[in-house]
């Protein structure tokens, strides 16, 4: 059976213990997701938001604020005029004043950005709450893009079931966040998710490069700005497993892709599926949920300068504590 996020962690953890931010320390989703993370080894927790209440919910659960597990109410934190002033140095080139920034970082989503900046925290986790474009603004704003990251993406890790004796762990990308990307930004998005699969998989990437054609069985410009990323995407990461345009049977089943593109190294046994644009990407991942029956982990967001991540408004406690998991291999990955 593949290993889930926090299997992978436990088996080979960090060095130096992790510490991750929860945006929304007050949610009892969080609350409780946090703490199994944290009993588990996985990382120290930091939990942000009203003190009182989480204070309150962390007792409803039969815990309290202690080693390992801290709280940070960003209207009474010592960290909060420091971040107020870094975060003015930030932004005043796009008219934040100091009153502007000394608001912005009393915010939670602000202010666990703001921890991962000022290297109190690993990583941040939010979006149980918040939406997916504040999760991912606020981390672009505050986090910002790796260096060497052309562009941040999204991706879903994709578990078989229980029992499944022919399905295989996946990463669908882009399913969350880039909405019609041209050829180099998909090239791009390919070449992120192979180094998310090695860290987060522990799999050499088979990249598939979805179509509605398979090798040219269809003629339309957007299967040549499928053929159009392979091209870019073999160019400039030339070590890597890749191959298209391919329907999804040609990537995923084996028969299917001997026939359809015959002496492929990648159809039939790709782990890496590329969607062509968001609307394939999302419905792909939901339905592959609903009706397939997998677990789906994301969206994972990839090309930050730290570790930020996104939850699902109808999280569960589970997808809180592997979303910290994700978030503590990402950071062990970027060294």
């Amino acid at each position: 059976m593949p290993q889930s996020p926090i299997r992978l962690l436990l088996a080979a953890p960090p060095a130096n213990r992790a510490t991750i931010a929860l945006s929304e320390g007050e949610d009892p989703r969080i609350v409780e997701g946090a703490l199994a993370a944290q009993a588990a080894g996985a990382a120290d927790i930091i939990l942000v938001g009203q003190g009182d209440a989480v204070r309150a919910e962390l007792t409803r659960q039969g815990a309290e604020e202690g080693p390992g597990i801290a709280v940070h109410d960003p209207e009474t934190s010592d960290l909060t005029d420091s971040f107020a002033k870094s975060f003015h140095a930030l932004r005043q080139h796009k008219g934040v004043d100091e009153a502007g920034a000394a608001r912005a970082v009393r915010a939670p989503l602000t202010y666990a950005a703001m921890l991962v900046r000022e290297g109190h925290a690993t990583g941040t986790v939010g979006g149980a709450v918040a939406t997916t474009s504040d999760v991912v603004r606020t981390a672009l704003q505050v986090i910002g893009k790796a260096p060497d990251a052309a562009m941040v993406s999204s991706f879903f890790l994709m578990y078989p079931p229980e029992g499944t004796e022919t399905g295989r762990t996946m990463l669908y990308s882009d399913c969350g966040l880039v909405i019609d990307p041209a050829a180099d930004e998909l090239a791009e998005i390919a070449a992120m998710s192979a180094r998310s699969c090695r860290a987060l998989m522990r799999e050499e990437p088979k990249i598939a490069m979805l179509s509605f054609s398979t090798m040219g069985s269809a003629k339309h410009d957007r299967v040549t700005k499928v053929t159009d990323a392979l091209a870019t995407l073999r160019a400039r990461h030339p070590d890597l497993e890749a191959d298209g345009e391919l329907q999804f049977d040609a990537a995923f089943v084996p028969s299917v892709g001997a026939a359809k593109a015959p002496g492929s190294a990648v159809a039939g046994q790709a782990n890496v599926m590329i969607f062509p644009n968001l609307d394939a990407g999302n419905i792909g991942y939901k339905l592959t949920q609903r009706l397939g029956g997998y677990a789906a982990i994301g969206p994972i967001l990839q090309g930050l300068a730290h570790p930020a991540n996104d939850l699902s408004r109808g999280c569960v406690a589970e997808d809180v504590t592997q979303m910290i998991a994700v978030t503590v291999l990402q950071s062990m990955a970027a060294g």
